[in-house]
């Protein structure tokens, strides 16, 4: 039984699961047999090993902040809900290994003042760090606006401990830089959203603390000035620059719309614009008179319109208020359609013309409102409904659109989710944007670990697919 392993505290049924049911964005509702919060790597063993031998389904969930329905069960009520925040120890802090050792239900603020306590640095920064946990942030691979400089949760990973779908614990809590013994076992399990094992532990590479940042905000012409930016600052100061973040003109305005305590730090709204930081261990003035030189170049070569530099830390957060203001002023507005794609850098430009383009004609006022982590290619291409549309009529176009955008990301050799995942919201389309092959292999592996389908079904992988290799 459940309580026997776990105690009868940590069994939860009826109201009490209600928490846990229902998405962050409250997109997707579900049931499940009982929620069952283990404590321990033993107690996740156990209670694996227990719904292997009922044939239970297991649904993991981390902090639920998933953008995706990625830890939301089905409406069946046959899963059991396999909730990870008990399990929050930080276990090691290793300053001259710079790593760290935590549970995978560790917030990830938690993990920033741990690695803060040791004069080292975490770079992964997301808006929900004092909710998602770290078990959440490796099953989506997460990534953020410090990729550029750092990668993604994939690259700031050593080791893993993962339970498999039997129960078996597979210690893989290496803190080795170089291990060339055969396949990356850590690497099927970043990424693939709770489908082939339960994380329960992470050794996570920690930084060197930086002591300097400088900030600036800029306006450009398009997408093509906003590169060739990126170029420039990327030869003029290697990898100092941290963050490069892209917002259209139409963005900026919304922003203005709707966010308190947003403010423009130009002269007028520009057509586009990039909000840039350098970040070092060096002298914060040394760093802002880099930036200051490339600034100047740049405005007067008429590749940069406009700018400004912030003196100081709340000139700074002033700044990354507007960019961190983006969600909230969609919401705001009414519903969007959102997709977090990603395309090779240099075709950027080509993308967001023909997306622009293919979305207008087919539904003519549709407003595309694009942002995003341009160095790395990752854009969040959302769309609002034209003016006055009804929005059961909106409802109703959004597939479509959401079709037209992927297709031109696929033609552009891209991804349809760069950092959000896949889960439930994008699992019909899988079918449509990977290879064949690709989709054998998936199954394959899905079929080698998880050989009953019961890891977070309807997940990931469209079911005929995940049934088909089963």
């Amino acid at each position: 039984m459940l309580v026997d392993i776990v105690g009868e505290r940590n069994v939860l049924l009826g109201e009490e699961q209600a928490p846990f049911l229902t998405d962050w964005l409250g997109k997707y509702r579900g049931s499940a047999l009982a929620v069952v919060r283990p404590g321990s790597v033993d107690e996740v063993s156990a209670v694996m090993a227990l719904c292997a031998e009922r044939d239970v389904p297991v649904v993991p969930q981390g902090g639920n902040t998933s953008l995706s329905g990625g830890a939301t069960p089905d409406r069946t009520g046959e899963a059991v809900l396999l909730s990870l925040a008990r399990m929050n120890r930080v276990r090691a802090v290793d300053t001259i290994g710079n790593t760290i050792t935590v549970d995978s239900g560790v917030v990830l603020a938690r993990v920033h003042e741990a690695a803060s306590a040791a004069d080292r640095f975490f770079p992964l920064s997301l808006g929900a760090e004092g909710s998602c946990t770290i078990g959440g942030n490796l099953a989506a691979n997460a990534g953020g606006v410090a990729v550029l400089r750092y990668g993604t949760m994939r690259e700031l990973t050593l080791g893993l401990e993962v339970v498999l779908s039997d129960g078996r614990v597979w210690d893989g809590l290496t803190a080795l830089r170089k291990d060339n013994t055969g396949y990356a076992l850590r690497d099927l399990f970043i990424g693939s959203e709770g489908t082939l094992g339960v994380i329960t532990g992470a050794v996570l590479k920690l930084f060197p603390a930086p002591r300097a940042r400088a900030t600036a905000f800029v306006a450009v012409q398009d997408v093509d000035a906003a590169l060739a930016l990126l170029s420039t600052v990327r030869a003029r100061c290697g990898d100092r620059l941290t963050a490069f973040e892209y917002m259209t003109g139409d963005t900026l305005a919304l922003i203005l719309k709707h966010v308190s305590g947003a403010r423009l730090p130009l002269a007028s709204l520009p057509p586009a614009a990039v909000l840039m930081e350098l970040s070092d261990t060096d002298d914060e003035a040394a760093l802002i008179g880099r930036l200051e030189d490339v600034l100047a170049s740049t405005i007067e070569s008429g590749l940069v319109l406009d700018g400004a530099i912030a003196q100081d830390g709340t000139q700074s957060k002033a700044f990354w208020r507007i960019r961190e203001g983006v969600s909230e002023a969609l919401v705001r507005e009414g519903m969007a359609a959102k997709h977090d794609v990603s395309v090779p850098t240099a075709a950027l430009s080509e993308f967001v013309a023909l997306a622009d383009a293919g979305v207008k004609a087919a539904l003519p006022g549709v407003r595309p409102i694009v942002f995003g982590h341009l160095g790395d290619g990752n854009l969040h291409y959302n769309l609002l409904p034209p003016v006055g549309l009804d929005q059961g009529q909106w409802t109703a176009e959004m597939p479509a659109l959401t079709r037209l955008v992927h297709d031109e990301t696929r033609r552009q050799r891209g991804s349809i989710s760069a950092e959000h995942g896949i889960g439930q919201l994008r699992v019909s389309e899988m079918g449509r944007c990977k290879s064949p092959i690709e989709l054998d292999l998936m199954a394959s592996i899905k079929a080698l670990l998880d050989p009953r389908g019961r890891l977070n079904p309807g997940k990931l992988l469209p079911d005929t697919i995940a049934r088909g290799a089963n």
